[in-house]
Order: structure tokens, then sequence, then C-alpha cells
């Protein structure tokens, strides 16, 4: 299993200590995910509306968090 499918059972787990800390876990990894896909969008020129409109967000947010780094 990947880290990812663990961290989404343990995100459903009845216990809600586990399932809290997974969700937040799981929060990082996309965060962490999201960041690679822009960075690698921007290396390939794309700009920041096409980035923002895959992300279902505007482009001033996107901008705003990425824009920088």
């Amino acid at each position: 299993m990947t880290e990812a499918t663990e961290l989404a059972e343990r995100a459903g787990d009845g216990d809600p200590r586990i399932g809290l800390r997974a969700v937040a876990a799981l929060r990082r990894l996309l965060e962490q995910l999201e960041a690679v896909q822009v960075r690698s969008a921007r290396n390939q020129g794309w700009s920041w509306q096409e980035i923002a409109a895959e992300l279902g967000v505007s482009r001033q947010a996107v901008h705003r968090k990425y824009g920088r780094r």
C-alpha cells in the first residue's frame, strides 16, 4: 500500500485521534503534491490562469500562494 492509501484508511478510523492525525498528514501530503505540480506547470510555461483553472481557484489565489517560491 502507498502512504496516501494508508493515510486515507486511517482517516476513517473510529478513533478520532487516529483519524484526525491521518487527516492532518493527508493535508500536508496534498500541499506538497500541489506545489510540485504547480512548479512543473510553471516550468512548462503554463500561465497562472491555466493553473488556477485546473485547481478550481482564482488566478490571484494561486499566484499569491506560489508566485514567490
